[in-house]
């Protein structure tokens, strides 16, 4: 399975605005791409498409930016996923008539772990990571 980078920069910018929330002064795009390290104009497309999808909301005018639409407790990464990409894991090979029955079971339970694993962390849950890394041990 393939992340792509438009998945990782939508993760990256929810995750940046869920940082912020509760906080009811917006982010704007060049302060989401500078704390998350995302091409400024890549990240306007994505914030549209997750703005369309129903989870962040913008605001115009000099202060304007963009906020959260919901609490990063109710925001998982398969929401996310599901709004840049469709789907959280697109198989093709469930609709190709020569692919083995067999085999198309067996991905279809790939596909139902992918997106369990995926509607089960919030961001709330990554920000908490955020704020509190795990210690890292070198030997």
């Amino acid at each position: 399975m393939k992340v792509s980078i438009k998945s990782d920069y939508a993760c990256r910018a929810i995750e940046a605005l869920a940082l912020h929330h509760p906080n009811l002064h917006p982010l704007c795009i060049e302060e989401i791409a500078r704390r998350r390290h995302i091409p400024p104009n890549y990240l306007v497309q994505i914030l549209l498409e997750l703005k369309r999808n129903g989870l962040i909301q913008s605001r115009r005018g000099k202060t304007g930016g963009y906020l959260l639409a919901q609490s990063p407790r109710q925001i998982t990464v398969g929401d996310v996923l599901r709004a840049v990409q469709g789907e959280v894991m697109d198989l093709p090979s469930l609709v190709n008539p020569d692919c083995p029955e067999e085999i198309k079971q067996a991905w279809r339970r790939v596909k139902s772990a992918a997106e369990d694993a995926a509607n089960a962390i919030t961001f709330e849950e990554i920000c908490a990571a955020a704020r509190h890394p795990s210690p890292m041990y070198h030997i």
